[in-house]
């Protein structure tokens, strides 16, 4: 037996990656540390301001579910190499539509949620389609069906109602079979239960006196979880998963090698389209109303909790875990600045500032995995 294949002798063309680097180059560091931080400053400055008992803990939870369901969608397009801007547009078109068909038009609840899925998720198609076939950046083609939705937002509900509010979807939701699984809460027997026993809070007076402050964990969180799992599995443990990370990686390449890359981003572009759909179904659900300025710079807060999480904006490379540790910061710190007393407009000054950090970050990364200087 030659010294080559003994067992215990290195092969000195395999380079040994230290495990300070594979810590260094796995997407989700940025969200980690970032995760870490902030907690660890809240729990020093809000922790006796009620923003860790049950209720604070729900409040923030809401928050970063709601990013975490377009952060999603918009993690896995940005790995496949494109960008959608028209999130935030769409998940108030979305809203507006269900409103219209089941408020205005007076139809089932549940036919309002599933036609305005197929209207979106085509639309969705339809972005992907333009993109592909023009050649023209998806920057460019989303921005253009941005300012579409919102003016069909803000027209619709002129045209029909003569305002830009409609109300009244609680009421044509009762008795209906679909809406609870946007608008409901599950786990309620069991918020009572530790009510009961003492672990959670509950009422000390007035009409629900003894009853637990929170009744049940809202289905947006649910949601925003079941997003999570189906992003993450998707994209490390299926064949297709591979295929979006060609697709960014290297478009000509992988279709060189069978990918069909086509078909990949545009169905990355319909899955960004469902995400901001069930965010927009479960906002109206929860309100009762549709508003046609819901949903404003929200593709920008996707796109910063992706970043957050480690995506690099060339495509190729990201993490759906990262992603929603990136939507979880945002959740923390913005229900957090009020917790600590901090004006909240100093929000979007920490949104700018978390966005050039994890930009950089990501940028050092990109130089270790490629070699660059």
């Amino acid at each position: 037996m030659t010294g080559s294949t003994q067992t215990g002798i290195a092969d000195e063309r395999i380079k040994e990656t230290s495990f300070i680097r594979k810590a260094l180059i796995r997407p989700e560091l940025g969200g980690i540390v970032g995760t870490i931080a902030v907690f660890t400053f809240f729990l020093l400055t809000a922790a006796d301001s009620g923003m860790f008992n049950t209720q604070g803990i729900l409040n923030w939870s809401v928050v970063s579910a709601q990013f975490m369901i377009i952060a999603v969608g918009a993690c896995l397009l940005m790995i496949a190499g494109e960008f959608d801007l028209s999130v935030g547009s769409m998940i108030g078109f979305a809203g507006m539509l269900i409103a219209i068909f089941s408020v205005t038009l007076s139809w089932p609840v549940w036919v309002a949620i599933l036609l305005t899925f197929a209207i979106c998720i085509a639309i969705g198609a339809l972005n992907g389609f333009i993109v592909i076939r023009t050649g023209l950046p998806s920057f460019i083609v989303t921005l253009a069906f941005l300012f579409i939705l919102r003016g069909f937002t803000i027209f619709f509900p002129q045209t029909f109602e003569r305002k830009t509010i409609i109300g009244g979807i609680k009421e044509a939701a009762e008795g209906d079979w679909l809406a609870p699984v946007f608008g409901g809460k599950i786990g309620g027997p069991i918020f009572t239960w530790l009510g009961d026993v003492g672990i959670i809070d509950v009422f000390e007076r007035g009409t629900r006196a003894g009853e637990p402050v929170v009744d049940g964990i809202p289905m947006l969180i649910v949601w925003a979880l079941g997003l999570v799992i189906f992003g993450h599995v998707l994209l490390t443990r299926t064949r297709f998963g591979n295929w979006i990370f060609a697709a960014g990686g290297d478009a000509e390449a992988a279709r060189n090698s069978g990918v069909p890359v086509t078909k990949v981003k545009i169905q990355m572009f319909m899955f960004t389209a469902f995400c901001a759909t069930v965010f927009a179904t479960c906002q109206v659900m929860e309100f009762g109303s549709a508003g046609a300025d819901r949903g404003l710079l929200k593709e920008f807060e996707a796109i910063i909790a992706v970043v957050i999480g480690g995506a690099l904006l060339t495509g190729g490379y990201g993490s759906v875990i990262g992603a929603a540790l990136g939507a979880l910061i945002f959740g923390v710190v913005q229900q957090g600045l009020f917790f600590a007393g901090v004006e909240s407009s100093l929000f979007r000054v920490f949104l700018g500032a978390i966005l050039l950090g994890a930009v950089i970050l990501n940028t050092y990364i990109r130089r270790l995995i490629t070699g660059e200087r």
